[in-house]
């Protein structure tokens, strides 16, 4: 173990005040916007959409990093292992609530994915009292890149992104299936 106020750990909690600027970003309209010329139509851009999902896609590769550093320099502490989860969660969940408040994704899907994290989650605390760690597992890591990649998608509002977060979706309901079903036993 090694210091609470480590860089991986000061990453992580830099995602949970980049969440509100997400969302800020996101759902002021004043900022302006500027037309893009394509062939044959043009694109009116909204500034606060690109600053928005800039903010994310920064939040969201400081999520790679502090892991990755975390665990080659063997700086993995308790609070670590609390506030990198809890900070994706909230990047995550206050980025789905902009996108509804916006009428750009429907409510249901949000409902979906929160309550997904929330099952997992209590997976992950009952096998813990147990003195055990599920690992995050490889269709959790696909759960959460489908998601980052619709996210942004649907941030700078770019076609097609409702069919990823389709996608996003089905793999977090599946993930969330495999989680129950490793964490079946500490449920009897």
């Amino acid at each position: 173990m090694s210091s609470t106020w480590n860089v991986p750990n000061m990453l992580s909690i830099s995602r949970v005040f980049l969440a509100p600027l997400v969302m800020a970003f996101l759902t002021v309209r004043g900022l302006g916007t500027f037309e893009v010329r394509t062939a044959g139509h043009d694109i009116v851009v909204n500034i606060g959409d690109i600053i928005a999902g800039i903010v994310f896609i920064v939040a969201s590769i400081t999520d790679a990093v502090d892991g990755y550093f975390a665990r080659k320099h063997r700086l993995v502490t308790n609070l670590g292992k609390f506030i990198d989860p809890l900070a994706d969660k909230i990047l995550v969940v206050a980025a789905l609530i902009a996108l509804v408040e916006l009428r750009r994704l429907p409510a249901w899907i949000v409902v979906v994915i929160v309550s997904r994290e929330f099952i997992v989650s209590g997976v992950r605390m009952v096998a813990a009292v147990d003195g055990v760690v599920i690992q995050a597992s490889r269709g959790g890591k696909a759960k959460t890149v489908s998601q980052i990649i619709a996210i942004v998608m649907m941030i700078l509002d770019i076609p097609f992104a409702m069919p990823v977060m389709w996608v996003a979706m089905i793999l977090t309901v599946w993930s969330g299936m495999d989680y129950l079903i490793k964490g079946r036993d500490f449920f009897r």
